[in-house]
């Protein structure tokens, strides 16, 4: 029997992360980890909150019933659990809710970000799979059809003596507002920050399609791949898998040239 793959689900405010695939940062983590069939895990700083083990949800935080969301991720747990673990066979989107508050955070009018870039919103799917891991040895998760087609492309490249690495995937809202958070907090502005960042709700990343790529030996997310065999490589055959450059140079966006971002695309290839 074909072993299902393994699944990220996806709320607003909360990851649930199966079992066996996060690290523990203490005593305590280690042992509900080792239980845990699914780990609850908050969104906007990665902390634990809870596992899900065959006995019932263990607390992993004080209060766990007010975090907000929680009720929203159990619901989840139980929704995927009712399917008897099988994956949906309709892939949805989460709401965008919350999204004008992070903006507004930051000081960026919506309307007129979009009028000066062209990006679209970008909404966080309910469910990744996992794409095997990065550079880091961290999980990558990124939507179904874009995860099937970099392990494919991963593996082909391979065949022809060039080495893909994955360096990020899928990242959230939250996760994006925490890298302008952390940029601002070294003095830069938004304004600036914009320049290489889009801002929370319009990076490609957010959609589970888009992932950056590097090559053993590289900086990662560096102009300087462009000079490499994997960078050629993927302007030759990227396309049969469905991945497309994103930001080439002199882009309509205004992002700076990055050839170490590709994204999936339906129907390409």
């Amino acid at each position: 029997m074909r072993r299902a793959p393994a699944l990220l689900i996806n709320t607003a405010d909360i990851e649930l992360w199966p079992g066996g695939v996060l690290r523990a940062r203490s005593n305590a983590d280690a042992r509900a980890l080792a239980q845990a069939q699914w780990v609850l895990r908050r969104k906007r700083d990665g902390r634990y909150l809870a596992a899900a083990t065959a006995h019932g949800v263990l607390p992993l935080v004080p209060r766990l019933m007010r975090e907000e969301g929680i009720e929203a991720a159990l619901d989840a747990l139980d929704q995927h659990w009712a399917r008897h673990g099988r994956s949906e066979t309709r892939e949805s989107l989460l709401p965008l809710s919350g999204l004008q508050q992070r903006l507004g955070q930051l000081g960026i009018d919506a309307a007129a970000y979009e009028d000066a870039t062209g990006l679209a919103l970008e909404a966080e799917p309910t469910q990744l799979s996992l794409a095997g891991f990065d550079r880091y040895r961290r999980p990558l998760w990124l939507r179904r059809d874009a995860a099937r087609s970099w392990q494919r492309m991963q593996r082909a490249a391979a065949m022809d003596g060039i080495a893909l690495d994955a360096i990020s995937g899928y990242r959230s809202h939250a996760y994006q507002l925490g890298i302008f958070e952390r940029k601002r907090a070294r003095g830069l502005q938004v304004a600036d920050i914009l320049k290489v960042n889009a801002a929370p709700g319009y990076s490609e990343h957010h959609s589970g399609f888009a992932l950056d790529i590097g090559t053993p030996g590289e900086p990662p997310a560096e102009e300087r791949f462009e000079h490499t065999a994997a960078f050629a490589w993927l302007l030759q055959h990227a396309g049969r898998f469905g991945l497309q450059l994103s930001y080439p140079r002199d882009n309509p966006h205004g992002i700076v040239y990055e050839p170490w971002h590709w994204c999936w695309r339906a129907g390409a290839g």
